[in-house]
C-alpha cells in the first residue's frame, strides 16, 4: 500500500534569493522628507526667508550690476510665487522640499549664467 509521503521533493523547493538592496538618493530623500512631515511649518517659513531675502532681490542686482534682461525678474518671481504658492495650498512634504530645492537651484544657475556671461 503506497503512503502519502509529506516530504517535498529538493526539485520544488524555492530558491531563496538574496537581493542586495540598493538605497538610491531619491529614496534618502523621501525617507528624510518623511521624517520632516511634523516640521512643515519651519520649512515654509525657512523657504519665505531665504526666497524673500535673498532671491527676491537678486534681479535689481544683476539687472544693475550686469546688465541683466528682464527674464531674469520673470524667473525669480516665478520660483518665488510657485514655491510659496505650494507651501500655503497644503502641497505633500516631498513635493514642497523638492520644489523648495529646485528653485533654489534655477535661481542659483541663473545668477551665474548672468554673471559669467
Amino acid at each position: 500500500m503506497a503512503t502519502i509521503k509529506t516530504s517535498i521533493p529538493a526539485n520544488w523547493v524555492n530558491e531563496t534569493h538574496t537581493a542586495k538592496t540598493q538605497i538610491s538618493l531619491l529614496d534618502k530623500f523621501g525617507a528624510f522628507a518623511e521624517s520632516q512631515k511634523e516640521r512643515i511649518t519651519m520649512w515654509f517659513f525657512l523657504a519665505l526667508i531665504v526666497q524673500g531675502v535673498f532671491f527676491l532681490p537678486l534681479p535689481a542686482f544683476l539687472m544693475y550690476y550686469y546688465n541683466a534682461p528682464m527674464v531674469v525678474l520673470f524667473i525669480t518671481l516665478t520660483c518665488f510665487f510657485t514655491t510659496i504658492i505650494a507651501y500655503m495650498g497644503g502641497g505633500g512634504i516631498k513635493a514642497v522640499l523638492a520644489l523648495s530645492a529646485i528653485s533654489i537651484l534655477i535661481q542659483v544657475l541663473m545668477s551665474v549664467v548672468v554673471v559669467i556671461a
